[in-house]
């Protein structure tokens, strides 16, 4: 994504900012209730499949969409109240059309973070990625992503949820739990401050999308000016001062080549400097594949009990 200029930050201080060294550890759309979970395919799984993880495949309603999904659980004979804190995980844009944006990367973090913090974690494909179905809007993934924290607010034992994104999920993550004062908190990777650089060139927006396969149907969207507006008025920026008390951590690499680090510091004055501002020096746009950042996520996650 192209540089988002909000201007020079204003009012973050050093007491809000940890830099993060190479040696550190490793608008809502309307919404038809969500379908309770169910397991992809009968009674099947992709863990039943393969052998090599203990999640489930399951499937979430989302309005008239078909959510693919994954539900990871601490191990049996973790301690007690395992599970009860549990966790929406939330992908970005795929970068390439063959790319299953909750696929074995997603699944395996799912997995690990319920294994090391006893959390309950859902992840799931937005709609026009992976296995799901529909086509994407903006509008569409914020109802995809309510859809998946309703299913596991309802799931047995669940008694807390809380978001986590990278990039475009880390910035719907920050939009949902401003209006959504149920969430307890949420954890932000590589987001951007706003979406108004993809609406000011919409149709070569719905180009790319359709090009990494975002966009199936050849007449989606069906009005273009709407699609648009989606865009331009679903801003983290414009509610991630709701947030607060509630915990929030943004996490940004200081190389990012795709969202400035100019977006965080954006975000961080938003919210009135009330939140947790981390900076991982050297890293780049793919803060999932950093262990720094997975570090940092495990360790916010303890901090919640």
């Amino acid at each position: 994504m192209p540089e988002v200029n909000h201007g020079p930050p204003k009012s973050t201080t050093d007491r809000h900012l940890i830099v993060e060294g190479a040696t550190a550890l490793p608008i809502l759309a309307a919404m038809a209730p969500p379908m309770l979970l169910a397991a992809e395919g009968g009674s099947s799984s992709e863990s039943e499949s393969t052998g090599s993880s203990p999640g489930e495949v399951i499937v979430i309603q989302s309005g008239d969409v078909t959510l693919s999904a994954y539900l990871a659980r601490p191990a049996p004979s973790a301690a007690g109240g395992a599970g009860r804190q549990a966790l929406v995980l939330c992908h970005g844009f795929p970068v390439t059309q063959a790319q299953d944006a909750t696929a074995t990367g997603y699944h395996e973090l799912a997995d690990r973070l319920a294994a090391d913090t006893g959390w309950t974690v859902l992840t799931f494909s937005f709609r026009g990625t992976g296995r799901s179905g529909g086509n994407f809007s903006l509008g569409g993934w914020l109802a995809d992503l309510q859809a998946a924290s309703e299913a596991l607010r309802t799931t047995s034992g669940v008694e807390q949820v809380w978001l986590c994104g990278f990039a475009a999920g880390g910035a719907l993550a920050l939009c949902a739990a401003g209006e959504d004062d149920r969430i307890c908190g949420v954890a932000s990777f590589a987001a951007p401050a706003d979406f108004g650089d993809r609406a000011a060139d919409a149709r070569r927006f719905v180009a790319q999308a359709r090009g990494v396969g975002l966009i199936r149907d050849p007449k989606f969207p069906y009005d273009l000016d709407g699609w648009a507006r989606q865009l331009r008025e679903i801003r983290p920026l414009s509610v991630i001062g709701k947030i607060p008390p509630r915990p929030v951590l943004i996490v940004h690499g200081s190389n990012d080549e795709v969202v400035p680090l100019l977006d965080a510091r954006a975000l961080a004055d938003a919210a009135e400097g009330q939140l947790d501002l981390r900076v991982l020096v050297g890293a780049g746009h793919r803060l999932r594949h950093d262990p720094r950042a997975v570090a940092l996520l495990i360790g916010w996650m303890d901090r919640q009990r």
